[in-house]
């Protein structure tokens, strides 16, 4: 089992932790029931993915702030 951080815009993995389960992850994040059910997914073979943001996007809506408007801005 790990714990993976992924962009959720761009879909690039930003790190992994070799182990944990989504509730680990959940504490590590200090989520509630509703955030930890719109950030964490839950894969088949155990894994957790944590959807964040990465620096280049981040940047990027910052500089282009309409852009949190769209669903998927990324091509």
């Amino acid at each position: 089992m790990a714990i993976r951080y992924r962009c959720r815009h761009c879909e690039t993995e930003i790190g992994k932790l070799p182990f944990g389960s989504a509730d680990e992850a959940r504490t590590l994040l200090r989520l509630g029931e509703e955030e930890a059910e719109e950030f964490i997914l839950e894969g088949d073979d155990g894994d957790a993915t944590v959807q964040c943001i990465c620096n280049d996007c981040e940047q990027s809506l910052d500089r282009f702030p309409d852009y949190y408007s769209l669903q998927k801005w990324l091509q």
